[in-house]
């Protein structure tokens, strides 16, 4: 499973959805940085493949990084990887 995790202006936590395959998530990657270069503000709506039912729409001119994660198998109980765990760090 791979995560794609957007960080948005004034939001700490990170926006998250979920694609089976990894060209599936580098597709969907490639979608929200060609919006985010465009400079217009239009509207992504996302939906996630792990969770059914699950969908986010947010402008494209308040995202402000995404990155791309492989959820491994063998990931612990400890912080996440990425945006998920900077956020963790700057609310400590």
């Amino acid at each position: 499973m791979f995560t794609i995790d957007l960080m948005l202006k004034r939001i700490a936590l990170p926006v998250s959805v979920q694609r089976k395959t990894e060209e599936d998530a580098e597709a969907l990657y490639q979608e929200i940085l060609a919006a985010m270069r465009s400079g217009n503000s239009e509207i992504l709506e996302l939906s996630c493949e792990k969770v059914p039912g699950k969908k986010v729409a947010v402008f494209s001119n308040e995202i402000t990084a995404v990155q791309i994660a492989q959820k491994s198998g063998t990931t612990g109980g400890g912080k996440p990887p990425g945006f998920a765990a900077l956020a963790e760090a700057l609310a400590e």
